[in-house]
């Protein structure tokens, strides 16, 4: 089953000082190439978030930009054509080729999901998430038109779902 993916990176950084966290420094790379490396089976790569060069990688943006995680799904969806989609966040370095896998495999809309679920680390049909779009996205929770979708929950693995959202954080991924 091929599949396209989305990758959200239009947060504002806020907690870390208002850092692109699109261009985090990870094992010799960024954020964005380690989330992309996990995805590179994607037949599709849309990017949601202020553009930089990358080939392979269609961008999109949300309007208005920093119309939150909702906003950034639809112009994302905007730009695919698979029925598949993964939709994840750019701060994620605890994702694996395999953490895709196990979503895929499920057949169904899913999400990873540790002490909570992880909205931003998810698996969707394309159709029922445009269907499930409200028609202004903007600030609206992303977790609430998800939820609709009746997701499985995929356990996540110790790591698998660790996001970046703080200087602790950030200090974290550049021990490991």
């Amino acid at each position: 089953m091929t599949y396209a993916v989305i990758i959200l990176t239009g947060g504002t950084g806020e907690r870390l000082g208002g850092v692109d966290k699109a261009a985090l420094s990870y094992r010799d790379a960024t954020l964005l190439d380690h989330v992309l490396s996990v995805v590179d089976d994607a037949s599709q790569k849309v990017v949601v978030g202020p553009e930089k060069n990358l080939p392979g990688v269609v961008w999109a943006r949300e309007d208005p930009p920093g119309g939150g995680p909702l906003a950034g799904l639809a112009a994302g969806l905007a730009k695919i054509t698979e029925d598949w989609v993964a939709v994840l966040a750019v701060d994620q370095p605890g994702l694996t080729k395999d953490t895709i896998a196990r979503l895929r495999e499920t057949g169904r809309n899913a999400v990873l999901s540790d002490d909570r679920v992880q909205w931003l680390i998810g698996f969707w049909n394309a159709a029922e998430l445009r269907e499930a779009l409200p028609e202004d996205p903007r600030n609206l929770p992303l977790r609430k038109t998800l939820l609709r979708l009746d997701p499985v929950e995929v356990s996540a693995l110790p790591g698998e779902a660790q996001d970046v959202d703080t200087p602790a954080d950030l200090d974290t991924l550049h021990s490991g």
